[in-house]
C-alpha cells in the first residue's frame, strides 16, 4: 500500500487550517487519515507557530517509502529534515545498431508470351505425363 503526506484542510470560510496527514493516496482530500503528523496555519501572523510537525513520526513514513506533495515536501525542508528524492530509472542500453532499410522486392507480373514460352520449353524438354 502506497502511502503519501498531504495536507488536510479544516477551518471556516476564509480562515484555512490544515493538518499534515499520512494517508492513502486513493482517499479524498478530507477524508480518512492514517496519522496526522502536525498543523500548519498559514494565516498566523508569527512564522515561528505557523508550522508544527512531529518530526520523529515525519521521518519514519518517509523512511517506509511514503511520498510526500510538493507543498509537504517544502515544509518538511523547512523543519530541518531532509526529503529523499526519488532515483530515476536507468534506461536500458540498445542491442546494437538496427539493420539498415531494405526496400521490399518489387513484384513484376510475367506477360502471356512469357507463361507461354516457359510452358512450351518445359513440354518440349521433358514431354506431357498424364
Amino acid at each position: 500500500m502506497a502511502v503519501t503526506l498531504r495536507l488536510k484542510r479544516f477551518g471556516r470560510l476564509n480562515h484555512p487550517t490544515y493538518r499534515v496527514v499520512a494517508t492513502d493516496p486513493r482517499f479524498p482530500r478530507d477524508g480518512r487519515i492514517i496519522e496526522s503528523l502536525g498543523y500548519y496555519l498559514p494565516l498566523m501572523p508569527r512564522a515561528q507557530e505557523q508550522l508544527k510537525l512531529n518530526t520523529e513520526r515525519v521521518q519514519y513514513w518517509l523512511s517506509v517509502g511514503a511520498k510526500p506533495s510538493e507543498t509537504v515536501a517544502t515544509m518538511i525542508e523547512r523543519s530541518g529534515l531532509t526529503v529523499p528524492t526519488p532515483k530515476k530509472p536507468e534506461r536500458k542500453k540498445g542491442k546494437g545498431a538496427p539493420a539498415p532499410f531494405v526496400p521490399p522486392k518489387k513484384k513484376v507480373r510475367k506477360s502471356k508470351a512469357d507463361k507461354r514460352a516457359a510452358k512450351a520449353a518445359k513440354e518440349a524438354a521433358g514431354g506431357k505425363k498424364k
